[in-house]
């Protein structure tokens, strides 16, 4: 595979420069990965439908990336085509109901949303993902998740037609949605509740308070690893075992919550899965109850 002319023929339907060998480290929040082929970054919608139908025509893997948060990229890197979406956002506002683009960061909807009195998205509050990959993934916390929220998203199918799915024909359960395999988010509507703007912005003060107070925020992560078992929090399990502080190379089980692997430094993705296998194969055999990956692992191992 020529990289560089595939990279060249892409450019000229985009504003960004298409990057080859790209290392995906810099665009996660666990600041890890290795090189993606070819990297994207699409500034509109007409940049975005570009970028599927060249990936279409070249026959090119394809793989949609937010903020690159709640994703382990493998050390050897991700093969085809990597459309980084947060490049493109945009946000419109039409009573209650708020539209916003694949790319849309929540922090910045969030901050949008309480400006103009909309409450509703304050347990988000904190969740360093784009709106695309937040409601692909059904993101929340203990107080709500996006499904609740969700009125309609469009998405792109894999031949490149869109489809308007509304919140009926959307199955949303515990982190996972069925638009996963529907195709590529392209905007999600929601409908969010009118409310006093101060309320709003104390209660997301309070939420990003309780995550600095309890989640490892000053070092490189993806946010909880394992999803909660029925009946069970996920990081209470593994500081039952023991784990809290267990190390491979520069990952480390987080002292302060024990779901979160922290890159302490020059961590590999080779070192959080072993961290990983370690973690839930203690859990299996001394509680008898398997963990779930929560978050999505791309890419090749070395």
């Amino acid at each position: 595979m020529d990289l560089t002319a595939l990279a060249g023929e892409l450019q000229t339907g985009l504003k960004l420069q298409v990057l080859t060998n790209e290392p995906l480290s810099r665009h996660t929040t666990w600041r890890l990965g290795g090189p993606a082929d070819l990297l994207a970054r699409p500034r509109s919608r007409e940049e975005l439908d570009y970028c599927l139908s060249f990936a279409r025509r070249k026959g090119l893997p394809l793989h949609i990336l937010g903020n690159g948060s709640n994703l382990l990229v493998l050390d050897g890197g991700v093969r085809g085509l990597v459309v980084q979406t947060r490049e493109w956002r945009q946000v419109i506002i039409e009573g209650r109901k708020i539209l916003a683009t694949a790319g849309t960061l929540l922090p910045g909807l969030l901050q949008v949303a309480s400006k103009k009195g909309l409450g509703g998205l304050e347990f988000a509050a904190g969740i360093p993902a784009t709106i695309g990959g937040a409601v692909v993934m059904n993101a929340g916390t203990p107080a709500g998740c996006l499904g609740d929220r969700v009125v309609r998203v469009e998405v792109l199918d894999c031949d490149g037609h869109s489809h308007i799915l509304e919140n009926r024909e959307i199955s949303f359960t515990y982190r996972h949605s069925s638009l996963r395999r529907a195709g590529t988010v392209v905007t999600v509507t929601l409908e969010l509740v009118l409310d006093e703007v101060p309320a709003i912005r104390e209660r997301i003060e309070a939420n990003l308070h309780r995550r600095r107070s309890r989640q490892p925020l000053e070092w490189p992560n993806a946010g909880s690893v394992f999803k909660n078992p029925p009946g069970y929090y996920a990081g209470r399990l593994i500081e039952a075992v023991g784990a809290k502080g267990w190390r491979v190379g520069g990952a480390e089980v987080a002292e302060k919550h024990a779901n979160f692997i922290i890159n302490r430094g020059q961590a590999t993705a080779a070192d959080v899965m072993e961290l990983i296998e370690r973690v839930r194969e203690t859990v299996a055999r001394q509680l008898g109850i398997d963990l779930e990956l929560e978050i999505e692992v791309w890419g090749e191992g070395l």
